[in-house]
Parts: structure tokens; sequence; C-alpha cells
């Protein structure tokens, strides 16, 4: 049977934490946090990036400023 999955974000109690993880894990869910979210999303990056450190400030300066 397929379901659809949806993302939230929760913020939980530390000391809630390792119920959650038990409950988690019975469940067949999985959870990420801020931390290991960004780490995957650092590892994920692209090695060799083709932009200058100028062409990158350009950009951001042009979305940021309409310049």
């Amino acid at each position: 049977m397929k379901t659809s999955s949806e993302n939230i974000s929760l913020t939980i109690p530390t000391n809630d934490m390792q119920f959650f993880k038990e409950l988690v894990n019975k469940m067949g869910w999985t959870y990420e946090t801020k931390e290991s979210a960004l780490q995957k999303y650092i590892a994920s990056r692209p090695k060799d990036v083709k932009f200058s450190e100028e062409d990158i400030l350009s950009e951001v300066r042009a979305v940021r400023y309409g310049k």
C-alpha cells in the first residue's frame, strides 16, 4: 500500500527526545535534526564550482539590492 509523506518541524523538550526516538522507530518514521540536515546538505554540495567569489558576490548583490 502506497502512502504519502509530509515533512514537518517539531520542537521537542530535550528530556522527551529519547521517547520521541522510540516512537519514530516503532512507527517506521524518520527524523532529522537541523544539524544533520545541514551536514547532509554540505556533503552533497558540488565540489568543483565554476564560479569565482566575485561572480557569487555579484549575484548576491543583485538579488539582495537589485543591483
